[in-house]
């Protein structure tokens, strides 16, 4: 029979309710013609664009043929040959919020902001006394509207100049008594978001102040974290909180706030101490938009396929656990789609091409319900095998780039690379050997299973996914034993070679006792 390998992340409050964790692959439909009617791929992996100094990178921007980034203290320019020139100094450590006018870069850094001309190429400080500070920014009209740190209030700069503002060009959003958090533009209309409430103004091109409320475009759902606001999909997305709780994570539908976060994601979501400080960025890459949320706090990221409606996770992998994914913050520039590291000043590119992060591992997992959801009778059954259907003979013909030396041993008729300088252990490390035979390494692939729901696990079992060109390789586990206990099964399985993977489904062959 056909187990249910397919789907998205749902790790419910229970484990034996739902145990189906989704990290660094993600879903795909074949709505027509396809051997299955969805298959799993692994996530883009990162690929070193430049390092601009110490970082973390704090925003990226592009605009007038040049990239953007704020990384560690400094306002760098980069040109499409990935070179960097420093700008200017922003103050603080946090995230910053930019956007452009089409000729001046406005940097908001919370009590501070800035201004980078590029026309004139001066990069300054804004000092004109009537500037209260900014937490997030955008452009409307010639505008730029931002709001002020721990206020109802949101301002709007002189008309094509950031550097002035008047002290009269301000508004309050007073649909609710809470703070503005953020704010966004978009399809030229500004969404202030309140710690409990939301509210939409526009430009009505009054001669005082030129934005009005518009009329109706309220609703009682506020926003826990000021950088978790962003525009994918004709839409807004934000993480929510309002009077009567936090943790939903929500889309623009219309004027409304449409819940696109599941229960398991919200219960994972409400366990963290702190969400204010999540922070998001979207993409879009092969038809597929995704919404980026990282919980630096928690460690953790989560991410929203707009294609499939679906959640996955995106993780690193240091400690032999899995942590946030390095990404913070993203551009599209100079046909990349670039992310910037929240631990380092590197730039990324978004490859689906490369299977890890920056020649650090990058480890896949997938674990379901070995039986599919109404057919699980309770009783104790055998299991005989597991084929995994997948695309196989996509070994390696080389060592991924740094890969780390761990020791100076050979070891007989293990794999190695086809220079015969390195092996690769049952353990998965990569050996230098001292003795030169000629092979192909070959990519392997992790499964484990629990028999009480999630709670506990069996051994690692490895099995190999063929080397290099043995296209009708067959993965395949066999004498899988009884399921005891609670007569559930669970299947996991992970791998961290640097490889394609795509799977298809997965075929189980069991059948039930009479117990």
């Amino acid at each position: 029979m056909k187990t249910p390998i397919l789907g998205s992340a749902y790790v419910a409050r229970s484990v034996n309710a739902a145990d189906n964790q989704m990290i660094n692959l993600f879903p795909e439909l074949v709505p027509e013609g396809g051997k299955e009617p969805a298959f799993l791929q692994r996530a883009p992996g990162l690929r070193l664009l430049a390092t601009l100094g110490n970082g973390p990178v704090r925003g990226l921007w592009t605009y007038g043929g040049y990239g953007y980034a704020v990384s560690g203290s400094k306002l760098y320019q980069i040109d499409t040959t990935w070179t960097a020139v420093e700008k200017g100094t922003v103050a603080g450590s946090g995230p910053v919020s930019m956007v452009d006018n089409g000729t001046q870069l406005f940097i908001a850094a919370g009590a501070t902001g800035y201004i980078y001309n590029a026309s004139t190429d001066v990069f300054a400080q804004i000092t004109d006394p009537d500037f209260p500070g900014a937490v997030t920014v955008g452009f409307i009209d010639g505008y730029f509207v931002f709001n002020e740190p721990n206020s109802q209030k949101f301002w709007v700069t002189e008309l094509l100049d950031g550097t002035s503002v008047d002290p009269l060009d301000f508004a309050s959003a007073e649909g609710s008594p809470d703070n503005l958090v953020s704010l966004i533009v978009d399809h030229r209309e500004i969404w202030l978001f309140g710690q409990t409430s939301v509210e939409v103004w526009y430009n009505a091109g009054l001669p005082d102040f030129p934005l009005s409320r518009i009329q109706g475009a309220f609703n009682e759902i506020g926003c826990a974290a000021p950088f978790s606001v962003a525009k994918l999909d004709n839409g807004v997305f934000w993480l929510g909180a309002d009077a009567r709780g936090r943790g939903m994570v929500y889309r623009s539908n219309g004027y409304n706030g449409q819940r696109i976060s599941t229960h398991s994601v919200e219960w994972q979501i409400q366990q963290y101490t702190d969400i204010s400080d999540a922070t998001a960025y979207t993409y879009q890459q092969d038809g597929h938009s995704f919404y980026v949320l990282n919980f630096p706090s928690a460690d953790t990221t989560w991410v929203y396929d707009v294609a499939t409606q679906a959640w996955h996770q995106r993780a690193g992998w240091l400690n032999n656990n899995f942590t946030r994914h390095r990404g913070d913050n993203q551009m599209s520039f100079n046909n990349e789609i670039v992310v910037g590291d929240y631990v380092t000043g590197s730039i990324f590119a978004y490859d689906l091409t490369v299977y890890t992060e920056a020649g650090t591992i990058q480890k896949w997992l997938r674990s379901w319900r070995a039986i599919p959801p109404g057919q699980n009778t309770l009783k104790r059954t055998t299991h005989y095998s597991l084929q995994l259907d997948c695309e196989t003979g996509v070994g390696l013909d080389e060592l991924p780039p740094d890969s780390e030396v761990l020791s100076s041993v050979f070891l007989v008729g293990a794999l190695v690379t086809e220079d015969g300088k390195y092996l690769i252990t049952e353990s998965g490390d990569y050996i230098y050997a001292t003795s030169v035979i000629t092979s192909t390494m070959t990519p392997r692939v992790m499964l484990r299973w629990s028999d009480d729901g999630g709670h506990t696990w069996s051994n690692e079992h490895w099995k190999s996914m063929g080397q290099i060109g043995r296209y009708g390789y067959r993965t395949i586990w066999r004498r899988l034993g009884m399921t005891m206990k609670i007569r559930d099964r669970v299947y996991e399985i992970s791998g961290t070679d640097p490889v394609k993977i795509t799977i298809l489904g997965a075929e189980l062959q069991a059948s039930p006792t009479n117990a």
